[in-house]
């Protein structure tokens, strides 16, 4: 994991982005440096209408810095959404019962947020949800259901050219028992 600055970044949200302030330009920069130094293949971030401030922030805050990049730098894209529902999405990700359960005790942690809102508790819920709109929004109308019980959806896109792109074959269901590594060839 790497921190930029020594405490990472503070108000990155849509409101400090259209000021165009210069703590905006540093943290595009800073981002921009992370890209390069580290060269990743797959980048996971906020979809753009996420609705927290700060989850739609960290959205353009990445995209701001993968523009800034020299045009032949590449990556996939997986877009994640929390507080709001991403349209488009085309991956549909199995979520076991042991990961669930641990993703509970970590978002448990975050004392003041679970006192205001138990959201931890109603993990399973959602992630049982997913199934049921990932086998239509993903699979398409009228799919088959994928067999597992808790899933994640994604947006999983290509950043290629100075921009993001869609990926070819639509969407997909991956297991927990699949390797991952292929979506991303």
């Amino acid at each position: 994991m790497i921190v930029p600055g020594a405490r990472g970044f503070g108000n990155i949200n849509p409101g400090s982005r259209a000021k165009n302030s210069a703590r905006w330009q540093a943290a595009v920069k800073t981002v921009a440096g992370i890209l390069v130094e580290q060269k990743p293949r797959v980048i996971f971030l906020p979809h753009e209408n996420d609705v927290h401030p700060a989850h739609v922030g960290t959205h353009w805050l990445v995209l701001d810095a993968l523009k800034t990049l020299p045009r032949h730098f590449g990556c996939f894209v997986v877009e994640t959404e929390f507080w709001g529902q991403m349209a488009g999405p085309n991956f549909l990700a199995e979520i076991n019962a042991n990961d669930l359960a641990d993703l509970i005790a970590a978002l448990s942690l975050h004392v003041g947020e679970v006192k205001r809102n138990a959201y931890h508790t109603r993990l399973p819920a959602w992630m049982l949800d997913n199934v049921r709109r990932g086998a239509e929004l993903v699979g398409g109308r009228g799919a088959k259901a994928p067999t597992f019980t808790f899933a994640a959806i994604y947006r999983l896109r290509k950043w290629r050219g100075g921009k993001l792109q869609d990926v070819s074959g639509g969407g997909s269901f991956l297991s927990a028992a699949r390797n991952a590594a292929g979506l991303f060839q």
